[in-house]
């Protein structure tokens, strides 16, 4: 990793915690509603929302159609929940005043623990960037609420398409000015990481609570190893923090 000059971070997971974060937004968001909703599942309601994301977006990555803006993929998705028999309870209490603000609870995302602090102190030793399926303003909103300290946000939205498409990871190496095995790719799920580390760029694995449980099912054993281990990760680390001290050894 010494020869490392950028890392690039997957947002959703990795770096702020949408599940609780997202819930917790919701349930501030409806407090004042009315008793309709009071017995709402709105980890279920957030999970199928998220869920929903993963597969349009990798379903448009692959050449589906689809919009290239998250604010309105989120939106459509929401919508399509909304009219659905499961939650049509909380669609007839919500009119588009509230859709559209509760639509922005995916820009008020809070860091996990140790993200600012890890966050900082790996950017005293490189270049610190996000590639995300968040579009822009997301993304920029996201940081300023979170108090993240990027040096640089690139959105797939930048590149008409999402991730996993090789040209995400190799346009945000293109515009790093760096060839790709100079960046590492940072993300709490080892199908990122894949794609990633299939256009030349290092990866660096995190652990996230329940973030990446189905594909560690897959792994044997569960965890996620080193290359020097016979695994697929160049770097695996519990944190942030934990990350910018691997890099200060090898410096």
């Amino acid at each position: 990793m010494d020869e490392i000059e950028a890392l690039v971070f997957d947002v959703f997971g990795t770096v702020v915690d949408w599940r609780s974060s997202a819930v917790a937004e919701l349930q501030a968001l409806l407090s004042k509603n009315d008793d309709k909703l009071a017995d709402t599942d709105w980890v279920k309601f957030v999970e199928e929302w998220h869920l929903g994301y993963d597969m349009h977006t990798e379903r448009i990555a692959a050449g589906g159609a689809g919009p290239l803006n998250v604010d309105v993929l989120h939106r459509e998705i929401l919508e399509g929940m909304l009219n659905s028999s499961a939650w049509a309870h909380v669609g007839r209490a919500w009119d588009d005043n509230m859709r559209e603000e509760v639509n922005l609870v995916w820009h008020r995302l809070k860091g996990w623990p140790d993200a600012v602090e890890g966050l900082h102190a790996v950017k005293k030793l490189k270049i610190i960037a996000t590639l995300s399926n968040g579009n822009v303003k997301l993304l920029v909103d996201m940081a300023r609420h979170a108090n993240l300290p990027w040096d640089m946000i690139f959105s797939t939205e930048l590149f008409g398409t999402y991730k996993p498409s090789p040209k995400t990871y190799l346009s945000a190496c293109h515009h790093l000015s760096l060839p790709p095995h100079k960046c590492a790719f940072v993300a709490a799920h080892i199908d990122d990481l894949r794609a990633a580390s299939a256009q030349g760029m290092r990866t660096v694995y995190v652990y996230r609570p329940h973030e990446d449980d189905e594909a560690l099912a897959k792994i044997d054993g569960g965890i996620v190893k080193t290359k020097d281990e016979g695994g697929e990760a160049d770097v695996v680390v519990r944190s942030f923090v934990e990350l910018a001290e691997v890099l200060k050894r090898v410096k």
